[in-house]
C-alpha cells in the first residue's frame, strides 16, 4: 500500500510534500522508526509520534521562514524511534535560525540536552538518530545541519547530486588517508554497509575510533578530504531555481547497487510537475520495481520545489500592491 503523501506550502518560494513508510515486503519492519519535520511559512508544523501525522502551531514563527528534516532513529539499537521522535518534536522549540552558527550552536545544544535526557538503563545501547535538516530563511541561502547517513540530494536535469558526506566507516578512512576518492565512493555509493560512525543523541566515533565520544563531531572542510571539502555538514546552500531537493533516509538506497538505483531517478522524475509528483514515483518504485538486493528498511522522503517565477512575481504583488494601482 503506497503511503499518505503529504503537501506543504513554505512560503514564496517552495512547495514541499513528504512521505513515510514502514517499508515493503515479507520482511518489512515491525514499526517506522523514521521521522520528518516541517514547520511552514505560516508556523505550521508537522512531525510523526506513534507512526501518526501530529501537527502543531509554533508561536511566535516568523512568516516566510521554513525548515524541513528527516529523521532515522537507529534501528539496531533501542529505542530508535523514541530517540527520533523525541528530536523532531525538540526541533519545534528551536527558534528560527539566520546563520549556519547560529544553527549548528542551538542543534548541538539540542543534542546535548537529549542525550543527557536519554539515559535509558536496559542494557542496549545509548540511543541515536540521523538528522539532515534544512532551515529556509525567508530570503538568501539555505541552511544545511547533517548527521548521520541519511543525504540531502540536488534533483537536477542532468542527474541526482548527493550534497551531503554520509557519517560511516568509509568517510573516517578516507580523512585518516586510508581510502582515496574513487575507493570512497564505491563503499559509500556503490554499496551499502548499514553501519554509522555518528548520529544525533548517540555520539561520534569519529574523533576516537575506540570509544564512542559524547560530543558532535562536525566535518569540516579542514576535516574532510579535498574531494569532499566542498561538502561541509553545517553550511549556507544556494538552492537552484531549476533543481528539486530530496531529503531521504537511508531505505531507498539500501540495495546491492544503489549508484545505478540513483542514476536512475532522472528518468523516473521526468515530467513531474510538484514535489508530490516526484515522492509519489520515488515510493512507487520502490514497491513496484525495486531495485536487487533491496533490504527490508524504512523509507521517508521529502521533496522541496522551487514554486515557478511566475507564480513567486504574482505572490509577491499580491501581498505588496504596487502604489499606482
Amino acid at each position: 500500500m503506497p503511503p499518505s503523501i503529504l503537501a506543504f506550502h513554505l512560503g514564496p518560494r517552495f512547495d514541499a510534500a513528504v512521505a513515510s513508510h514502514t517499508g515493503y515486503g515479507p520482511a518489512a519492519r515491525p514499526e517506522n522508526q523514521d521521522n520528518f519535520v516541517v514547520i511552514d511559512g505560516a508556523g505550521q508544523a508537522c512531525h510523526l509520534h506513534g507512526g501518526e501525522a501530529r501537527r502543531a502551531t509554533v508561536a511566535g514563527w516568523p512568516r516566510g521562514h521554513a525548515r524541513v528534516a528527516v529523521l532515522d532513529g537507529m534501528g539496531g539499537h533501542g529505542h530508535g524511534r523514541e530517540a527520533a521522535e523525541a528530536v523532531a518534536a525538540a526541533l519545534l522549540a528551536v527558534p528560527p535560525c539566520t546563520s549556519a552558527d547560529e544553527l549548528g550552536f542551538r542543534l548541538d545544544s539540542l543534542h546535548g540536552e537529549l542525550q543527557h535526557g536519554f539515559l535509558v538503563d536496559d542494557g542496549l545501547p545509548r540511543p541515536g538518530t540521523t538528522l539532515t535538516l534544512l532551515e529556509l530563511p525567508p530570503s538568501g541561502l539555505a541552511l544545511l545541519y547533517h548527521v548521520g547517513d541519511s543525504r540531502l540530494y540536488e534533483l537536477a536535469p542532468g542527474g541526482a547530486h548527493p550534497l551531503t558526506v554520509d557519517h560511516v566507516p568509509a568517510t573516517a578512512a578516507a580523512m585518516a588517508g586510508r581510502l582515496d576518492e574513487a575507493g570512497w565512493w564505491r563503499q559509500v555509493h556503490g554499496r551499502h554497509a548499514p553501519q554509522i560512525a555518528q548520529a544525533f543523541i548517540l555520539g561520534n566515533a569519529f574523533a576516537d575510533p575506540a570509544r564512542l565520544s559524547d560530543t558532535l563531531y562536525p566535518l569540516t572542510p579542514e576535516r574532510l578530504p579535498s574531494w569532499l571539502s566542498a561538502m561541509p555538514d553545517r553550511r549556507a546552500l544556494a538552492l537552484r531555481p531549476d533543481c528539486a531537493y530530496l531529503l531521504a533516509t537511508d531505505g531507498f538506497w539500501s540495495c546491492a547497487q544503489p549508484d545505478l538505483f540513483v542514476g536512475g531517478w532522472q528518468r523516473l522524475f521526468a515530467g513531474c510537475p510538484d514535489a508530490a509528483g516526484i515522492v509519489e514515483r520515488l515510493f512507487g518504485a520502490i514497491e513496484h520495481d525495486p531495485p536487487p538486493g533491496l533490504l527490508p528498511d524504512n523509507l521517508t522522503a521529502l521533496v522541496l520545489q522551487p514554486l515557478p517565477q511566475a507564480l513567486l512575481r504574482h505572490t509577491d504583488e499580491t501581498a505588496l500592491p504596487r502604489a499606482d494601482r
